[in-house]
């Protein structure tokens, strides 16, 4: 029923990886997509949009990649995925949207939805992507 994007996903795996290396040591996408068997556009776009929002730091080049300058421990996954595929929504009505839903004007359930929705947006501003992929607190 309800699964995590897979950008999200691509976001978890990069991060964990960045985090075992040394400080200052770069990785590249190819790196990650090669080891883990992922693809390579959707990751490397999640990698710019990590970099565009201060989580990451690239550096150009032949001997270019990227690496972790924001303290992990400090960033939901909220955050994460807000920034990566915009706000969570588990249905069309989560956010009051009811235009798009063809039963809206006869359906009962609308309003527990988007309490729903609320309650995994609140779930997820709890949950640190440190904590999430085993990164102790202050480790960039």
């Amino acid at each position: 029923m309800f699964k995590i994007n897979k950008k999200i996903g691509y976001a978890l795996i990069a991060l964990k990886h960045m985090s075992q290396k040394n400080p200052g040591q770069l990785t590249s996408a190819k790196e990650i997509c090669e080891m883990y068997n992922i693809p390579f556009d959707p990751t490397s776009r999640v990698l710019q949009i990590m970099t565009q929002k201060g989580i990451l730091h690239a550096e150009q080049g032949a001997k270019g990649g990227y690496q972790i300058i924001k303290d992990l421990c400090k960033i939901s996954t909220r955050e994460l995925s807000e920034m990566i595929i915009g706000p969570i929504k588990i249905t069309n009505c989560a956010h009051d949207d009811f235009s798009k839903c063809s039963i809206s004007s006869k359906c009962l359930i609308s309003k527990s939805m988007v309490n729903l929705n609320d309650s995994i947006k609140n779930l997820f501003s709890t949950i640190m992507v440190g904590e999430l992929i085993g990164v102790a607190a202050n480790n960039k």
